[in-house]
């Protein structure tokens, strides 16, 4: 069943078109990733999904509803989450502070105390820093708090925008372990990655973008042998 539905849309950016007629869509419990080189228009596939970048075509479609045009609140109230390239915490608040910012919505603040364990469960580090400030955390920790406040909202979908940017290589494996992880107890993911090599392993499917354009698709292992893509992005 598709929870996610995006149907030939394009962006703009005053005269600069970012996205060209693109097409994906994910299934309810599916890892989904796009993948493609920095300034391919993957982060504003996001904003647009998001409501954050007005479309100049097409249409996007969640749970068979409509929602191209919503403003960013109702979208996150359908449960529609981002975890943000860089993270974006309020770096003098603490750990546990950054973490109930996540849980605003109506739905989601009825139930924050047993979310916010489910999140101290999932990342236990972070339940021994709860109260240190943010901006005090390694890399690797920031990016915990932010997973963590995504999950405070209680989403039906996750999109990730560059989970593993600027982190080292033994955290950047811990966090595509807790991607996987979610993925198994059955949330949606859509995946933004630059990390093609990681990404390939851990995804059910994976659209290629290029210059604003989806240029391929396929499953992991379909994409992992197309030498142009081995060539273009695993250097092999």
């Amino acid at each position: 069943m598709k929870v996610l539905d995006v149907s030939n849309i394009s962006v703009k950016y005053g005269d600069i078109q970012a996205l060209w007629d693109i097409s994906f869509s994910v299934n309810k419990g599916q890892l989904v990733a796009l993948i493609g080189a920095n300034g391919a228009g993957k982060t504003t596939t996001l904003k647009a999904i998001c409501g954050l970048a007005g479309l100049t075509g097409g249409t996007i479609n969640y749970n068979d509803k409509v929602i191209s045009g919503w403003p960013v609140h109702q979208v996150v109230d359908l449960g529609i989450t981002l975890v943000p390239e860089g993270r974006q915490l309020f770096p003098k608040m603490t750990v546990e502070e950054n973490l109930l910012v996540g849980a605003y919505l109506k739905r989601a603040k009825a139930k924050r105390a047993s979310t916010l364990e489910h999140v101290y469960t999932v990342f236990p580090r972070l339940k021994e820093r709860r109260t240190q400030i943010a901006e005090t955390l390694s890399g690797g920790e920031q990016q915990m708090v932010a997973i963590g406040r995504a999950l405070m909202q209680d989403p039906q979908v996750i999109m990730f925008d560059e989970p593993s940017l600027g982190l080292a290589p033994l955290m950047v494996q811990e966090v595509f372990n807790v991607i996987q992880d979610l993925h198994k107890q059955g949330l949606t993911i859509f995946l933004v990655e630059q990390n093609v090599h990681q990404t390939l392993k851990v995804a059910d499917y994976c659209y290629v973008m290029e210059n604003g354009r989806i240029v391929g698709q396929g499953t992991g292992k379909e994409l992992e042998a197309d030498q142009s893509i081995r060539e273009a992005y695993l250097g092999l």
